[in-house]
């Protein structure tokens, strides 16, 4: 098995790169313009690195590993130059992590998003209905099912067993993975959705009373604008009576759950396993860590940043640092964690028992 693995290689480098160019391409420093020539060929961890492989450093628990690297060359912020090997090279950035993602995508730009799983084009086993307007380069796979007035922007790739609901509108260059559903909605440019994402299913609306909970309709729609990616089997409903948003840039791991009305602003991060309760807002630039929850109809503000496992309950003023169930001021929240441990300890001293 493991003989078979290593044999396997999904994504290959599109060409090799010379350390000269790279550098340009991802404005970073070469430090030795003597090695301009030198072939980069593949990307490789920093203590796995192998001889042509480019690795990078942004974190001084790995120095140790740095001494002993093996890439042909390393990209890092000038205060580890010194710390590399005889004959390794650096790239000197500011923001190395960000420059090794652009050296990435630019020595393997297949893996930047989801391709055609058989074939570029409209596949013979996808149904399109007659009335639905596709522009030019659009890839439509086996079993996608594109209803009735659906618009689709030139480039984009519509997966297998994809269903694209009546109505819908999809802008350029965005892809839409397959087992997929998209209703209800309008969705921008250079979008990605992964895999068996739900786009625009009824909110969780009902008027509660003592005979029973009945049905409220939902009848708005969810607006993603350009440049979103959505991960694996996330789900976001439909506006009641107004639209659910996901603004510019924003990224949204694997099984988050959006509910209705929500409002979620421009280049925000929300981690997997999300909770974000109906009529929610979430600010520009907002992060939230994984497994958060955020109580409904709760504003949070832009640049704040939510810690792993936190419950949002209230209102939260822009640029806080929280955590916590309450979610509150992240070094109230941390002092709290001390002080439970010291408090544990002292019960176990007690009781005669040994702390874990």
């Amino acid at each position: 098995m493991n003989k078979l693995a290593k044999a396997v290689s999904f994504f290959e480098p599109a060409s090799n790169l010379t350390l000269g160019s790279l550098a340009e391409k991802i404005g970073c420093e070469l430090l030795d313009q003597d090695k301009a020539d030198v072939a980069i060929s593949s990307v490789s961890p920093i203590e796995a690195a192998q001889p042509g492989s480019l690795t990078f450093i942004d974190n001084p628990k790995y120095v140790e590993a740095l001494t002993s690297t093996k890439a042909a060359a390393v990209i890092c912020a000038k205060r580890y130059v010194d710390n590399l090997p005889e004959g390794v090279i650096a790239l000197v950035s500011q923001q190395p992590y960000n420059s090794f993602a652009v050296a990435m995508g630019l020595l393997f730009p297949t893996a930047m998003r989801p391709l055609p799983v058989v074939q570029n084009g409209i596949a013979p086993g996808a149904y399109i209905d007659p009335s639905a307007v596709l522009e030019d380069d659009v890839t439509v796979e086996h079993g996608a099912v594109i209803g009735p007035g659906a618009q689709i922007g030139q480039g984009s790739l519509i997966g297998p067993n994809v269903s694209i609901g009546s109505g819908v509108q999809i802008g350029r260059n965005t892809t839409i993975s397959g087992g997929a559903s998209v209703v209800h909605a309008v969705i921008g440019d250079n979008v990605i959705i992964h895999s068996g994402v739900r786009i625009g299913c009824d909110g969780f609306g009902f008027a509660m009373g003592p005979g029973g909970h009945r049905k409220i309709p939902q009848i708005g729609r969810v607006v993603i604008q350009d440049h979103v990616e959505i991960g694996a089997n996330t789900c976001v409903d439909r506006g009641s009576n107004r639209d659910t948003i996901i603004g510019e840039g924003t990224k949204i791991d694997d099984l988050v759950m959006i509910g209705h009305n929500v409002v979620i602003g421009r280049h925000c991060v929300i981690v997997g396993q999300c909770g974000i309760a109906g009529s929610s807002e979430l600010e520009d630039y907002v992060v939230l860590g994984g497994q958060c929850a955020v109580n409904g109809h709760v504003k949070i503000g832009m640049g704040s940043q939510i810690a792993g496992l936190s419950g949002v309950s209230a209102d939260v003023a822009p640029g806080s640092k929280l955590g916590g169930v309450p979610a509150r001021n992240i070094k109230h929240w941390m002092r709290d964690l001390a002080r439970l441990k010291r408090e544990a300890a002292e019960m176990d001293k007690k009781t005669g028992k040994q702390g874990q």
